[in-house]
């Protein structure tokens, strides 16, 4: 194989592999260098086996702690909490199975890239063979439509020639291609217009080629080995539940060991003491968390659709709320995607043209004037050449303009028809006599037209290579000699422009002989009439200013890393608002000369990164990470992939997307818009504070249950709740409530905090004391309506029973936020939490005054009288937690600040 081929002639390139590029290599050869360098095919790991997947689900403590809770359940002959356990186990097994299997495809995706067969010459003889047979040293034929089917070196190539390499380099328009060789080793992927590579497609022409790289040594190669490479990550969510359930266990054993020890020595009787401390053991021990937290996820990932957000993998739901960089894509994610003309020079004056995309409206304004095309003889006859040298075709689909062939060349009829000038028309005035295709040489393009029995060429191409062509200039409707001061006032304003990032373009015109014949380069593109420039640039979307701002006001960082030129990416991040005085723009060269260390103190500071490869963006995710930061990165193509998969949020573009970037993200964004990545971190945010106020519900009414059975035995009491008790209320207070806080609309100004630190834990040590505090009210009141009752034991303990539940579906509005109040949130502003206490409370009277239920929960009705001093003790937790709440909004707490961080 043959390394920097391009910085080579064809020919030297050819005796190092050993070949004659007129007969290709002889068979017994080719042979051999397949036995040597193996099949031009991708590679792919071992991978895991579905049932090594499936057991790996239940490596969790928690996990196994709750079938322990199953298993003692059944003893106890519990069935429903039993039958609910398990089902959280195994349904939590499933979900985690099938999003671990299907995270994998990302190689099989590559090698559909992989051209299924080439056109070689072998011997002499032009075969058709299967791809992966090709070798280093094979002579290849490749022509518009053909996938390219390894890494190869240009021999010959016809003047059009040009391939789409979006899928590697980020480009969206197809590069041009020539044969010559290039002076540099390190120029970028995109600028190395003498090779091809795997898993791109000939868009135009046709070209010979010499394999230099096959299989996992071609560009596409070394991806696939970067992605096999990159190991998964957990989310920082379940890196902290994996501890946090441990911490449960350990403190819920604990405690329920003390209430064991209490009760024995207390003169209980040891099995009745055993039974009640492991009823409260399975009571204690949060089994709904899990399942609440997959479907609170799955809840987030319903609505992220709606904003164009699909999650591939739960968890990353919660990872975007904790987001403190995106490092997106420009084209088609900042930008529309759709090239338009900003500018035209003509006559000596500059024209603005508004309007964005293909929609042809717009007007056009010189001196900050609105102006009438049809009165600007000069701003005419330019747009006429754009769109008489023009072989795209603008359309409207369902309503929507779009553009059949090159973008830039749809621009160019774009702003044609925002004159009143239709490509249509002009063309059946003026039909197409002959073509001289763009070449990377030249730098031009010409159409020869047959325009009022006269003969015309119309050319466009770069500015600087047009004017040495052109003697004459047309100003005031009339062609006049271009002199010095003329051509200095065109490069004027073809620099002035270019410094705008802009894209210019010269149109020119020359009338030719009426009886020629022969349209050579040489004949058409001299002595030209110079008509004008015309300046464009892929805008940014307008929702992508909004959308980085409110990333600035969030405290995230917006990070471009694009293939285009480093003047058009700053352009485009100084508009968008990203760009300050002390930001560093860098390309991919300039990397390649940069150490890790140097990288890592300059990536604070890099907020552009120009003409990168797959390497480039895998380093700089790595630099952010290695400073702590949760990176969000973008991709579409298979150059993305790597970035995409080593970051914490992989996120690929939907509708330009490759299946191998798809594959390996966590999220795809079904409109490609940077706008919907920082819904989707909006989305998430809030679904993070609603796994907090569940678990802080869960965890807060845990505590509570605990306590009235430890305060209980230090005050020598009799239990007041009975292990069926105990069941009861952890079934019927945990589930209902706690999804619906999972669903409670977020806070209006979630996007004004910054981004969470990824080390905090789910439950701070501020956020203990308050369930503390909050369980201790709870087992307070239950505790106060027992000896209230005490007279009669079973009176006493149907009491506690009710205030205990009951409680705990009051607290659950408590739990909504930590510094404001129910009344300023709204009691209806989540009508499905008020549904499911009411649907909990129904539940709770139905075991209390059913007759039949009874027995069998060892109740007694209450009174209409004591019903009410009941519910009254019951909502005491909710009263005494909105006292709390004013003295600290009294004491200038807010929701934001670092001792009062809201549960929502």
């Amino acid at each position: 194989m043959v390394t920097n081929a391009h910085t080579m002639e064809a020919g030297e390139v050819a005796r190092q592999l050993g070949v004659e590029i007129q007969c290709g290599l002889a068979d017994a050869d080719a042979r051999a260098r397949l036995l040597h360098y193996g099949p031009n095919a991708l590679t792919e790991k071992k991978t895991t086996g579905p049932w090594t997947i499936f057991l790996g689900q239940f490596r969790s403590l928690i996990i196994w702690v709750l079938i322990g809770a199953a298993l003692v359940s059944g003893l106890l002959r519990e069935w429903v909490d039993a039958v609910a356990i398990v089902a959280i186990v195994v349904l939590n097994a499933v979900l985690g199975f099938i999003q671990e299997y299907r995270a994998e495809k990302a190689l099989a995706a590559l090698k559909r890239l992989a051209a299924p067969q080439a056109k070689a010459l072998r011997a002499g003889r032009r075969l058709l063979l299967p791809a992966h047979d090709l070798v280093p040293g094979d002579i290849v034929e490749i022509e518009a439509g053909d996938h390219v089917p390894a890494d190869a070196r240009l021999v010959s190539l016809s003047a059009n020639f040009t391939v789409q390499e979006a899928s590697l380099t980020g480009e969206s328009v197809p590069g041009a291609k020539a044969s010559a060789r290039l002076d540099s080793a390190d120029v970028p992927l995109g600028d190395r217009v003498n090779m091809v590579y795997m898993g791109t497609s000939v868009a135009l022409g046709k070209a010979t080629a010499l394999v230099t790289q096959t299989g996992m040594a071609t560009e596409l190669g070394r991806i696939a080995g970067m992605i096999q490479a990159i190991e998964q990550h957990e989310t920082p969510l379940q890196r902290k539940l994996a501890q946090f359930g441990a911490w449960i266990v350990y403190v819920c054993f604990a405690l329920v060991a003390l209430v064991f020890a209490l009760g024995w020595l207390h003169g209980g009787k040891l099995l009745d003491v055993f039974m009640t401390a492991v009823s409260l053991a399975v009571a204690a021990i949060p089994e709904g968390m899990p399942a609440v937290v997959t479907i609170a996820l799955a809840l987030g990932v319903q609505r992220m659709v709606k904003r164009h957000a699909l999650i591939r993998k739960l968890p990353s739901v919660e990872t975007l709320g904790c987001a403190t960089v995106i490092c997106t894509d420009k084209t088609g994610t900042l930008t529309r995607n759709e090239m338009t003309v900003q500018a035209v020079f003509a006559g000596g004056c500059l024209y603005r043209v508004t309007g964005a995309g293909y929609e042809p409206t717009g007007v056009f304004m010189t001196g900050g004037v609105n102006v009438l095309p049809k009165d600007e003889p000069d701003l005419i006859a330019a747009l006429e050449c754009g769109v008489l040298c023009n072989a795209a075709q603008l359309e409207q689909r369902e309503g929507t303009w779009t553009i059949l062939g090159d973008p830039t060349e749809g621009a160019l009829l774009t702003a044609a028809a925002k004159a009143g000038i239709s490509r249509d028309t002009l063309g059946r005035m003026a039909p197409l006599v002959a073509e001289v295709p763009f070449d990377s040489v030249r730098k031009k393009m010409t159409m020869v037209r047959d325009r009022n029995g006269i003969r015309v060429a119309y050319v466009k191409g770069a500015p600087d290579v047009m004017l040495a062509d052109c003697t004459r200039v047309l100003a005031r409707g009339k062609e006049q000699p271009l002199a010095d001061e003329g051509r200095a006032a065109i490069l004027a304003a073809n620099n002035e422009l270019a410094r705008q990032a802009l894209r210019v373009l010269a149109v020119a015109y020359r009338s030719l002989d009426p009886s020629a014949t022969s349209f050579s380069p040489a004949e058409v593109e001299t002595h030209l009439v110079f008509a004008g420039l015309v300046a464009m640039m892929d805008p940014p979307r307008d929702e992508a200013r909004s959308a980085v701002a409110q990333c600035k006001q969030a405290g995230i960082a917006t990070v471009m890393i694009t293939g285009d030129h480093r003047d058009t990416a700053v352009a485009i991040a100084c508009d968008l608002g990203f760009f300050a005085a002390d930001s560093v723009a860098l390309t991919g060269s300039e990397l390649d000369r940069m150490a890790d260390q140097a990288l890592a103190q300059q990536v604070v500071r890099t907020v552009v990164y120009a003409r990168v490869t797959p390497e480039h963006k895998h380093r700089i995710v790595k630099a952010w990470r290695a400073r702590g930061d949760v990176v969000a990165m973008t991709g579409d193509g298979v150059n993305d992939a790597p970035a995409v998969k080593e970051a914490d949020i992989g996120v690929a573009m939907g509708i330009t997307g490759t299946d191998v970037t798809k594959e390996v993200a966590d999220m795809i964004v079904t409109d490609d818009n940077f706008a919907s990545i920082v819904s989707a971190v909006e989305e998430g945010r809030g679904i993070y504070d609603n796994i907090r106020k569940f678990v802080h519900y869960l965890l807060s009414c845990n505590a509570g249950e605990i306590m009235v059975m430890l305060g209980a035995s230090l005050a020598g009491l009799p239990a007041p709740l009975l292990p069926i008790h105990i069941l009861w209320v952890n079934l019927v207070t945990d589930g209902l409530p706690a999804l619906a806080l999972g669903v409670d609309p977020p806070d209006p100004r979630i996007m004004r905090r910054p981004p969470r630190d990824p080390a905090e834990p789910v439950i701070s040590a501020h956020r203990v004391l308050l369930m503390l505090m909050q369980g201790a009210f709870i087992a307070a009141c239950s505790l106060a309506a027992f000896v209230i009752f005490r007279d009669n034991i079973v009176r006493a303990r149907t009491a506690a029973f009710i205030v205990l539940s009951c409680s705990q579906l009051f607290h659950a509005f408590n739990c909504r936020n930590q510094v404001l109040s129910l009344f300023t949130l709204g009691v209806w502003s989540n009508t499905k939490l008020v549904a499911a206490a009411l649907v909990s409370l129904a539940l709770q009277v139905c075991v209390v005054w059913l007759p039949f239920l009874q027995p069998v929960f060892k109740t007694q009705m209450p009174s209409a009288t004591e019903a009410l001093l009941l519910l009254g003790l019951s909502s005491l937790p909710l009263w005494l937690m909105e006292a709390v709440k004013l003295v600290l909004r009294l004491r200038g707490g807010s929701d934001h600040g670092p001792a009062s961080t809201p549960i929502a």
